[in-house]
């Protein structure tokens, strides 16, 4: 039988104590019904003697049954010179209805004395109170050493008198934590060894990533050990952040070959950690590990040779395991087996060695010479492989555009106007547009010539557009990238278009969003 690590999470807390992370009470509901599905074995939902929001959290989680989770409600050590029977936090803490108690005290004598402003005989009192008090209302005591390896390093015997307190008094869990993420990994193990020498209790773990090892912390912690890993979805945290639960848990399970949440679950850690980024309104880390869209992202033309032949040649873990996805990117670095996977994604036969491979692959570089960039723009690459084969069939031929910004008086703001002359299937289309610049009035002018034609156009949005200049030293008369993300009700593509005029490069990426976007529904209609 495996050995099982229980994996507590803190994300509904600690992670909201990261900047700009803010979750409602609704949020923090689905979240915490999200990470029970994923298979977490506490979700340590907030301190419900410390805000209103979170006292309506527990109350409305009173009604909520979890399949595999365990709630906890956090909250510190009776007063100093107070009684556990009638301090506040307490009684919040027990109305709350969760079935788990984590309690945060000082283990750090510094901090007792200069935070707390009481004597350390009075700090192990506040710790054995507390526990021995709750013991018998709560399923589970947990007891969070705060600043354990700073106070452990400050005063050896008084770090580990607080855990003899706490474990004397009934803890289910001693949880060691490194509050301020300055703990390195060699002298993490050390201390946790003569822990272990002098406390039975089951131990868990709560790091910080200050000085980048938060991850590395817990790992090592539970090649000692330690039964219970404590951090957040993503990292979100104070500061630098917490563990990352999401490096952390593919790790216990895929490396260490350890029980943590059900493997099969793993295929949903992806999904979970984009969830949790969308409700917290963060943009997902692409180079996130494991998750990110860049974790399994091959750029070099050796790197993807070596990968058609065995992923693991440049792969740690199956994507898949963890709900990723492997991606082919284009640029400069390509060789024919980059262009060759793109090709095999668009439905584009091709082999290794015949002369359309070499052509796209010429195409391509000397395009990335003059400045485009297609790792983010392939809806542009998948046209340029569909002209280098002599497929292409363009949707419109432009005769003329013009763009005209005008000022109307000091204090009216600028309007811009674009004139767009195409001919679409033999008929000449002359039109104009208003917008709220020259990209957006093209964008108004075109979709007028187009839509009469093509009415699915309708549905499609622009969702992005950068610029990039790509020649500093030339001031205005420097190159421009204009890179645009454009979406529909099925997917997202992005467009490049490279040029001395800014406008020129916005048209260019602009008509090959949409010819892609036509050239898509049209394979959707011959599919169906």
């Amino acid at each position: 039988m495996r050995r099982l690590i229980k994996i507590y999470d803190t994300t509904l807390r600690d992670g909201t104590q990261g900047e700009g992370v803010s979750f409602s009470m609704e949020d923090k509901v689905r979240l915490a019904t999200r990470l029970d599905a994923l298979g977490i074995h506490y979700i340590e939902g907030g301190w419900p003697g410390s805000n209103p929001k979170d006292l309506r959290f527990f109350r409305r989680m009173q009604d909520v049954a979890f399949k595999h989770a365990k709630l906890a409600a956090f909250s510190m050590t009776r007063r100093a010179g107070g009684r556990a029977d009638n301090d506040a936090n307490m009684q919040a803490l027990v109305d709350a209805g969760a079935p788990v108690a984590t309690i945060v005290g000082k283990s750090w004598d510094f901090h007792v004395t200069e935070a707390l402003g009481t004597t350390r005989d009075e700090n192990l009192a506040m710790i054995a109170d507390t526990i021995a008090w709750l013991r018998p209302k709560m399923d589970e005591v947990l007891f969070d050493a705060e600043h354990f390896f700073d106070g452990f390093r400050a005063n050896r015997g008084y770090a580990m008198a607080t855990l003899k307190a706490a474990e004397s008094a009934g803890a289910h869990w001693l949880v060691l934590c490194d509050t301020n993420g300055g703990t390195l990994p060699g002298e993490l193990v050390e201390i946790l060894r003569a822990v272990r020498r002098e406390v039975k209790t089951p131990l868990g773990i709560h790091v910080h990533n200050d000085a980048e090892c938060a991850v590395a912390n817990s790992l090592a912690a539970v090649a000692e050990g330690v039964a219970q890993v404590q951090g957040t979805i993503n990292g979100f945290g104070e500061r630098c952040g917490n563990a990352n639960l999401v490096s952390i848990i593919p790790s216990l399970v895929l490396k260490l070959g350890l029980d943590c949440i059900p493997e099969n679950n793993l295929r949903e850690l992806r999904d979970a950690s984009r969830f949790v980024s969308e409700l917290a309104n963060r943009k997902p880390w692409d180079a996130q590990p494991y998750v990110g869209d860049s974790a399994f992202a091959h750029k070099g033309g050796m790197h993807v040779s070596a990968v058609l032949k065995h992923p693991n040649t440049y792969e740690h873990v199956d994507p898949g395991a963890v709900g990723n996805h492997r991606r082919v990117l284009i640029s400069e670095l390509a060789g024919k087996s980059n262009v060759l996977w793109k090709a095999r994604e668009y439905g584009i036969d091709l082999d290794h060695d015949t002369p359309e491979t070499r052509r796209i692959l010429e195409r391509l570089k000397q395009l990335e010479d003059e400045g485009f960039q297609f790792e983010g723009a392939e809806a542009s690459f998948e046209l340029l492989m569909e002209r280098a084969l002599g497929r292409y069939r363009p949707y419109f031929d432009l005769e003329a555009y013009r763009v005209i910004v005008e000022e109307a008086g000091a204090d009216g703001e600028p309007v811009a106007e674009a004139t767009v002359r195409v001919r679409v299937k033999g008929i000449p289309e002359h039109t104009a547009a208003a917008g709220n610049g020259p990209v957006n009035a093209l964008d108004h002018a075109l979709r007028k010539a187009l839509e009469e034609f093509y009415p699915n156009l309708k549905e499609m949005r622009l969702l992005d557009y950068k610029v990039r200049i790509l020649d500093e030293s030339k001031g205005t008369a420097a190159k421009t990238r204009v890179l645009i993300t454009s979406g529909d009700t099925r997917e997202t593509w992005g467009t490049v278009g490279v040029a001395d005029n800014i406008i020129e490069a916005s048209w260019r990426a602009l008509v090959d969003s949409v010819e892609y976007k036509l050239r898509a529904d049209d394979r959707r209609g011959a599919a169906s």
